[in-house]
């Protein structure tokens, strides 16, 4: 049985797993999340995933060999080829949905695991179609007065009041959020990766 240990700043990836039943504990490192929109970004946002536990570990070594299962991720919104982060300042959260308005997107989340008693790793990408319904600038500047939008990529929430906003949804709703429980549950189960749940 191996202890899980989520590496993220993210209370919705927090959220997430402790109603799915995990048991875990939650660590953070502060890494560049810029990703070139000219590369491929399944792999990169993957990538940057593992970027972010391999850093951590490097502060934290004393972990290595012992029965740990880390567990990283990371969220981007993508339309057409351009990448949608966290929005810098209301103005940019302004931008970001009004390119979003009317549109489809992907919203891609790589996970990256890493058995620390055996150095095993693994890494991949989950993909999700959403289709936004046209918006007013009247929603638009409400919602962002709410403040809800400037802590997530693409700057809206589809477990708050972001929903409102979504006519259509294709693929995982828990990879909006930040992370695919349908992929995790699925990866550990095919590495015999055992962790502690509240049902067990």
């Amino acid at each position: 049985m191996h202890e899980l240990l989520l590496v993220s700043q993210s209370p919705r990836r927090r959220e997430l797993l402790t109603e799915a039943g995990y048991l875990f504990r939650v660590d953070s490192v502060k890494l560049s999340e810029i990703i070139d929109k000219n590369v491929n970004l399944e792999d990169a946002v993957s990538k940057l995933a593992r970027e972010k536990a391999e850093a951590y570990l490097d502060q934290h070594k004393s972990l290595k060999g012992q029965n740990i299962l880390v567990l990283s991720a990371d969220t981007i919104v993508v339309v057409e080829q351009d990448v949608l982060g966290k929005p810098e300042t209301k103005l940019q959260a302004r931008e970001f949905l009004r390119r979003l308005s009317g549109r489809v997107h992907r919203v891609l989340t790589g996970i990256y695991l890493s058995d620390l008693s055996t150095g095993r790793d693994f890494r991949a990408t989950e993909t999700t179609t959403i289709t936004f319904r046209t918006l007013t600038e009247e929603e638009i500047f409400n919602y962002i007065e709410t403040g809800e939008p400037m802590d997530k990529a693409g700057a809206y929430g589809i477990q708050g009041l972001g929903r409102d906003f979504v006519s259509g949804i294709k693929g995982s709703w828990s990879n909006v959020v930040g992370l695919p429980l349908e992929l995790l549950d699925r990866t550990l189960l095919e590495n015999n990766w055992f962790v502690k749940r509240v049902t067990q």
